[in-house]
């Protein structure tokens, strides 16, 4: 009888020990599951500080996985589903023929990293924002992060404007060494053009909480102002077209008067200054960049080269990240073994044919269609009011715009625009199911 009783207690005991031993371990995911909104503004914010140069720890990847972790492990919790949107067709579509095209060549570092900032991580976004953003206070705290974001932006490109470099952080950003425009405010992405999209895509979600009163006072004057100089500190000619054509589009859509009056001000001021760099009457880094004429004569060199790839594979394309290094035997006049087609419908139709191509236009059109959707009752005074919606194909312009310029393959840029899409919608779903 004692030697049962001990062996109960014996078991009992490796019970409990087991039961808490498990506890234990799920510890780490509880407090995944626990905190999706921190987790996924964490997982952008590791996007667009990461070191470029510390390939052994890369934490925007470790970030990301831990937030489809705890997002994942959250939905399966609360048994809720990661619905299928209409754009999600054309995003599996771009993916599993990038995901094919790269298989089939040898693997590298710089050809996962672009698959991931391209397709991936994106298009992952996408569907856990919907997840994530659901109430006003998950939107407040996106909204507040935005902002505290487009002022560290908008800061560090001044500083470099002034030559106050003592106040840049991180210091890597002033490493010429590392990425590309170091004459140029460029920011942590290290690209003038990525630094130039974010802070126009970031200067409109301020709008919309100056617009809706969610944050007022001179700071928020103050910041909104830093703009247009922050802007014109990346030097670069599409970033200040795709912002000049942002202003001019508010002038005309906003219902707010003084806006309106603000817009045509500061257009009118751009096209001055504009003029006077013409003219001659303002010499010095500004003017050398607007009158500058390499990099117009290399963009057609490129295009040109480009169209001639497409005619010779139209239908099965290059394949992922194969434009670069192929180029060159089509573009005569420059030496360098690689060269960048710089415009990213371009790289898609060269690298996945028209397969590739029809694929991507059909993605932008869905993502067109989401600020189109109806507001649920309940929303029409949160942050997807009417107001965002109306800002939406503003957000999506300077996007296209600028991919016509450039090849989009900035991890940080992409994930932001993609999880705005991700919120609405998830939205439009709300309002679905309202009615059901």
């Amino acid at each position: 009888m004692t030697r049962a009783v001990a062996s109960d207690r014996h078991e009992s005991r490796a019970a409990d020990f087991a039961v808490q031993a498990g506890m234990l371990l799920l510890r780490p995911m509880h407090a995944l599951i626990a905190v999706p909104t921190l987790l996924f503004l964490a997982a952008l914010a590791a996007m667009l500080l990461r070191h470029p140069d510390v390939s052994f720890y890369e934490v925007d990847r470790v970030a990301f996985g831990l937030l489809v972790v705890g997002v994942v492990g959250r939905a399966m919790v609360r048994r809720r589903r990661i619905f299928v949107e209409r754009a999600t067709w054309p995003m599996l579509g771009l993916t599993l023929l990038a995901v094919a095209s790269a298989m089939g060549q040898p693997f590298d570092n710089e050809t996962g990293s672009l698959l991931a900032a391209k397709f991936i991580v994106p298009f992952t976004l996408f569907h856990l924002a919907g997840l994530v953003f659901q109430e006003e206070r998950q939107f407040r705290i996106f909204e507040i992060f935005s902002l505290v974001v487009l002022a560290y932006l908008s800061f560090t490109a001044i500083a470099f404007l002034v030559g106050a470099n003592a106040l840049i952080f991180p210091r890597f950003i002033l490493d010429e060494s590392l990425g590309f425009h170091a004459d140029r405010a460029r920011g942590p992405l290290l690209q003038a053009v990525a630094n130039g999209v974010s802070l126009n895509l970031l200067a409109l979600l301020a709008l919309h909480a100056y617009q809706r009163r969610s944050v007022r006072g001179m700071k928020m004057v103050v910041l909104l102002a830093s703009v247009p100089v922050a802007v014109l500190a990346t030097m670069t000619r599409a970033v200040w077209l795709s912002f000049t054509g942002t202003v001019t589009a508010l002038a005309f859509l906003s219902r707010n008067r003084a806006l309106r009056i603000a817009c045509v001000v500061l257009v009118l001021g751009g096209v001055g200054f504009v003029v006077l760099l013409e003219s001659g009457a303002v010499d010095g880094a500004l003017g050398d960049r607007l009158e500058e004429r390499g990099p117009v004569d290399y963009r057609e060199a490129v295009y040109a080269g480009g169209w001639q790839m497409f005619l010779e594979r139209p239908l099965t394309g290059w394949g992922f990240h194969q434009m670069p290094a192929e180029l060159p035997r089509f573009v005569s006049g420059y030496k360098e073994t690689t060269l960048y087609p710089h415009n990213t419908y371009l790289e898609v139709l060269v690298e996945q044919g028209v397969a590739g191509l029809a694929l991507y236009l059909w993605l932008m059109w869905e993502m067109w269609r989401l600020g189109r959707g109806a507001i649920p009752g309940n929303e029409k005074n949160g942050f997807l009011n009417a107001h965002f919606h109306r800002l939406w194909p503003i957000v999506l312009a300077v996007y296209w715009v600028n991919a016509a310029m450039v090849v989009m393959s900035y991890q940080f840029v992409n994930g932001l625009l993609f999880t705005m899409a991700g919120m609405l919608a998830a939205q439009r779903r709300r309002e679905v199911s309202s009615w059901s």
